[in-house]
């Protein structure tokens, strides 16, 4: 199928005795034009979700598949691109360089990164290194480091937590254009602004989908 879809998907971490499950057959599926918000509470599974979704894990039981086929196989962010908690941003390089950084390994045409800046009010910092700006401006930049190349898939974790209402209104709207053009969008947040966005609402408690 096309978009992402999680089967039965089981995960734990650590070995024998001490071996913690995080999720319990999980099933979701996020198709090409909409945006999923996937709710719950600290330690409920959400980033361990957007880790196997990314392909930075592999699960211990059941499939995940983004476009049919595995993301731990695929190195393109036009398939699947991921924007995580901790950013992931190279500090010594500058905001464009980072922006820009999935499209040297790719032939997928990508988004300017003028129209990116403008998007997310990049601009007044786009001359410096990632290292002199601010957690809520490193967010918008991992934002925009996602979108570059209008990825079939776009998984984000709490991509609005540093940011105040006018930008994390240009979050989220960078959202909805994303699913617009087609990517399927899940996104791990807490945050009320993200659920009001979204086509769909999930819930994890425990490890366990409780509804949607």
């Amino acid at each position: 199928m096309s978009g992402l879809s999680l089967r039965g998907v089981s995960h734990g971490y650590g070995a024998g005795s001490r071996r913690v499950a995080v999720l319990h057959a999980i099933t979701l599926a996020v198709e090409p034009g909409e945006v999923v918000a996937l709710l719950g509470p600290s330690g409920s599974g959400k980033t361990t979700v957007c880790h196997l979704a990314a392909g930075f894990e592999e699960p211990d039981a059941g499939t995940v598949e983004v476009d049919g086929r595995s993301p731990a196989t695929a190195a393109d962010w036009s398939l699947v691109a991921v924007v995580p908690q901790q950013h992931g941003l190279v500090e010594g390089l500058g905001v464009e360089e980072n922006v820009l950084l999935p499209t040297y390994r790719s032939t997928t045409a990508a988004v300017p990164f003028a129209r990116l800046a403008d998007e997310l009010d990049l601009g007044a910092f786009a001359h410096r290194r990632v290292g002199e700006t601010s957690l809520g401006e490193q967010q918008r930049i991992a934002v925009a480091r996602g979108l570059v190349l209008s990825p079939r898939v776009l998984v984000l974790d709490e991509p609005t937590g540093h940011q105040d209402d006018d930008r994390a209104e240009l979050v989220t709207a960078a959202l909805v254009g994303a699913a617009r053009v087609g990517s399927a969008v899940l996104v791990s947040s807490h945050d009320s602004r993200v659920r009001a966005i979204a086509d769909r609402v999930l819930r994890l408690d425990e490890g366990r989908l409780l509804h949607d």
